[in-house]
């Protein structure tokens, strides 16, 4: 999809060199995703406590080992 936007050039690229990114359109979807990432992490956060849980912590851990293990 094709869009334009007025960023600020120094803004965008601080992003560009601290991401790595090669072009702009790289660091602006990085930076997309790691604000997409992070409210979604905030919400699970504000979960705790919440909701019940029927397994452990270590059992969670575990579990999650062999399913990366797996892969």
């Amino acid at each position: 999809m094709r869009t334009t936007l007025s960023i600020r050039e120094d803004l965008l690229e601080e992003a560009k060199k601290v991401s790595g990114a090669k072009t702009k359109k790289a660091t602006i979807e990085m930076a997309l995703e790691e604000f997409v990432r992070r409210k979604k992490s905030k919400k699970i956060i504000e979960l705790e406590g919440k909701i019940e849980l029927s397994f452990t912590l270590d059992e969670f851990l575990k579990i999650r080992e062999k399913d990366v293990l797996n892969r």
